[in-house]
Order: C-alpha cells, then structure tokens, then sequence
C-alpha cells in the first residue's frame, strides 16, 4: 500500500575502515567522534561495531548492517583505509553509499596520530571505478567531525531519492495524445534504473472508474475536497465524480504496486476522455500530487518521474507545467518594480490545466479548462471540462527539471533554479511568471538544440544541487543546466554577443 508519504524512510550507517599498518583505534575513535556529532545536530545515523581491515571484515559488516536494518551506508575513511575490502563493501551493499574521510586534527600528533585518508582516497576511488561502483562523494569529503556530519546531512535527501527509485512503479493509462511526440516513453531506460512500469489503456481506466461507483468512502472524499475548495468550491455537484475517480486510482495501485514500494501515475486526461467520464481530472491530480503522488497529464511517464525526483528529496508536492509563453512587454513595464532587474529572455510562463496542488497556489479555485472547452464544447456552457483547480502559482523559490530519453533510449537531463515573481500573469490555469537568469539561451541551445518536450518538472524549493547528485549516481551522463552570460554553450554561434 503507498503510505502517506510514498518515499522511503532512509536508515543510515556508518562504517569505518583502517588500513592495517595504521592504528585501527584511530579510525575507530574518529568514527565515534562524527557519530556523536550527528547526534548532537539531530543526524539520525546507526554506528556499526565492525571496523574494515580486509574482506572478512567486509562480511562481517554486511551482516551487522542487515541486522540492524541499514538502507543506506556512510564509509568513513578514518586512516588510509584499505581500498580493496572498502570498494568491495561498497560493491556488495544493496543501497546508496557515501564516502567521506577524516582530516587531521592537530599539528602536535603527527606521527601517531596522522592518518593520511586524504591520500587514501585517491586509492579507493580508483578502485571503485575498477569495481564499477557509483558512490555519493561531497563536494570536499575531508573534514573534522562537525564538517563530516554536515557531510552526511547533505546526503539524506540523495539517498532518499535513491532508494524511492529502486522501488518505483509508474501506471500508465493510454498512450500520448495526438500531436505530442515528444512525450515519448523507451522503457528500457526506465528498467535500467531499477524503475518498473505497468502500461494500460483508457478503456482500464474507465473500468476501475465505474467500479468505485458505490464506493462507501466517496462522501468522506467529497468532504475533504469542499473543505479544501472552500469559497473556490465553484461545481460542488461534481464532487462525487472526482471523488470517485480519486478512489479508483489510489485503489488500482495499491492492488497493483507488487513488488515495488511506491507508485505515481502517468495518464493520458483529453481529449476522449471527458466524453466518457464527464469532468477534467486535474483537480483529482492535483490532490495526489499533494501526497507525493504525481499524476503526469498527457501520459508523460518521464514527467511524472521527474516530479517524482523533485519530491523524493525535497518531501514538497512537484507539479508538471508547459514552459508555455513569453511574458508581454507591457506586463513587464507594468509591473517593473517586481520584475526585479531580470531581462525580458529571462522570464516566461508555467501554465499547466490545473494539476497543480493546493498548497502551491495563490486564491485557487475549481473551474473548467478553457482550452478543452473551446475544442470539445465549441466553447459553451462548460460541463465535461469542468474540474480543473487554477490559481496563480506562490511566488518564491522554484526549480525546473527534467529526465527525460531520447527515442534511441538514452537519458539526458536538465536542470536550473530561479524564482517565481510576484506578478499578476493576468490569464487562466495553474500558471505563474518564472525568472531563470540566462533562461533565453537556455531554452535555446538545450531545451530546442537537445529536443526536450514542452512538459517540465516544477519544485519549489532550490534542490538541484542534491538532484544533480542523484542523477551522477543514477549515471546520466547530459546533464544539462543554464550557464552565465560568459559562457557559451557547444553549439552556441561564439561571434553573437
């Protein structure tokens, strides 16, 4: 069953390993030392007896760290460190793993007390390339007790991020619309990363709908959603439909999650879709989202895994949005005094139907999908397009990203951090003004030279820099991200200013 927050609950260890011509005290005691820092930060973290010498002591650690229930491993490099049995741990823990080793820690012990990790370091990570072994190293990973700690900190969220893919299951129902090539979905990538997916059709999705009909739980749903719509309760006679909906979905994954711990969901909404069910499902989507639940639009299975990263290692709801359009010159003269300096390339619009969460919206309410409405009801009186949840995305920090294939089944990436403005976007949908310095020649020569697709992940809090390390680990090689105005990208023309 996917619990409340469909993430995993990291359990980290630490071990230490002693190159067996140094003092085994001395890796032991600094270990003791960065555990007891953590505790004092509030760093949970589970110290492991066994010190690594050679491969026996490799075994005899595997063993501890599963009888103590560790899902993700610290190796700490007190002395040089053995690279051998250190790479080999590394390689046979079933989880992510960070290595970070000791400084020293005064001029007065040099001789005995000096334990050369710095050096060692370079040795193991030889090693762990001959082995194959991706690991999570900090941007420096020498330091004293309290730096190593903070060390460790950094690497929750990463690890997070990593075990919650290696027990992912994305549903999918129906394939991309009509004109959306771009969402394409190799699924190999998707196994290589430990992912599974479960295709199915519309006509599934209808039927598990209609099964949930008489559904006893359907008034509590609808209750809950009033009391979220509140005053924006604009079609409270539609309720019981996407309560409905609601419950169908949350009951096919947890029927359907088998081996896998957490699920998302990747659907295609329109446009055959209201004729059959009667109502838009952004609003349901966007209350998932709320969980940790993405519900990609459109079928976009490696948009919903990119929210689905986002979240891992933030635990805030992600949502999925078009980079969608310029922002006006006249808006932006209107509103100079929040546009804060940033150059008109700079910014543009995420606007997306209404699958945003609640949470991440100014003066939201329930309404109908503009778009829709003019394609499907000849743009009257709105009753299948009914149910989309609009409002002005919060302004305050934001990132985009997104992982994506390519159709010969590579992974590429990009990433970047900005902000959403406070400004008035002055039109429908779940929608909002970003600002991206550079973002113009980002969208240039990656978005358009790399052939992304229009669909991009959307946080809300700066996290790239621990998605970037959990996209290294994952072994992405494209990882793409906005560069400053000094620095030209490969395919920039260099004679442009």
């Amino acid at each position: 069953m996917i619990d409340g927050r469909n993430v995993p609950e990291v359990k980290l260890g630490i071990v230490a390993v002693s190159r067996d011509c140094f003092p085994i005290e001395l890796s032991r005691n600094r270990k003791n030392k960065v555990v007891e820092e953590c505790k004092r930060k509030n760093i949970p973290i589970i110290n492991i007896d066994t010190v690594i010498e050679n491969e026996n002591d490799v075994l005899k650690a595997l063993k501890e760290l599963q009888e103590k229930g560790v899902n993700s491993l610290v190796i700490y490099l007190g002395n040089f460190g053995p690279e051998g049995p250190t790479s080999l741990l590394a390689q046979k823990f079933n989880g992510p793993v960070m290595a970070c080793a000791a400084g020293e820690e005064t001029g007065k012990d040099l001789f005995n007390g000096r334990g050369d990790a710095y050096c060692g370091f370079l040795s193991l990570c030889y090693n762990l390339d001959l082995r194959n072994v991706k690991v999570y190293i900090p941007h420096y990973p020498i330091g004293m007790p309290s730096e190593v700690a903070d060390m460790i900190k950094e690497f929750i969220p990463i690890a997070k991020a990593i075990l919650a893919l290696k027990n992912l299951k994305i549903f999918s129902f129906g394939p991309r619309p009509q004109d959306f090539v771009t969402m394409h979905t190799p699924i190999k990538p998707l196994y290589n990363l430990g992912i599974s997916i479960m295709e199915n059709s519309e006509l599934d999705l209808y039927d598990i709908y209609r099964s949930a009909e008489n559904d006893k739980r359907i008034p509590e749903i609808m209750e809950d959603m009033a009391k979220e719509l509140g005053t924006g309760n604009k079609y409270p006679e539609l309720l019981r439909k996407l309560a409905q909906y609601e419950i169908a979905l949350l009951d096919f994954a947890e029927k359907n999650l088998g081996a896998s711990k957490f699920g998302i969901f990747a659907n295609k909404c329109w446009p055959a879709f209201e004729k059959y069910f009667g109502f838009v499902p952004c609003y349901v989507n966007s209350r998932l989202a709320a969980c940790g639940i993405p519900v990609a639009c459109e079928a976009d299975v490696y948009g919903a895994l990119s929210e689905y990263i986002i979240y891992a290692v933030s635990e805030i709801p992600a949502t999925l949005l078009d980079v969608n359009n310029t922002v006006p010159y006249d808006l932006i003269e209107e509103q100079k005094d929040k546009i804060k300096g940033y150059k008109p390339t700079d910014l543009f619009m995420g606007f997306h139907c209404g699958n945003t969460a609640s949470c991440c919206l100014l003066d939201y309410s329930m309404r109908y999908q503009l778009i829709m409405n003019r394609l499907i009801e000849s743009g009257n009186e709105p009753d299948i397009t009914r149910g989309t949840l609009e409002g002005r995305l919060k302004p305050g920090e934001m990132l985009i990203f997104r992982i994506h294939a390519t159709p010969e089944a590579k992974l590429r990436s990009y990433i970047a951090e900005g902000e959403i403005l406070d400004v008035d976007p002055k039109s429908f949908g779940s929608i909002g003004v970003f600002a991206i310095k550079e973002m113009g020649r980002f969208y240039r020569y990656v978005f358009l030279e790399k052939k992304f697709p229009h669909h991009t992940a959307v946080g809300f809090k700066h996290t790239a820099k621990y998605i970037y390390e959990v996209l290294k680990l994952l072994g992405i090689e494209e990882i793409y991200y906005n560069l400053p105005e000094t620095e030209k990208y490969p395919q920039e023309n260099p004679f442009i200013s």
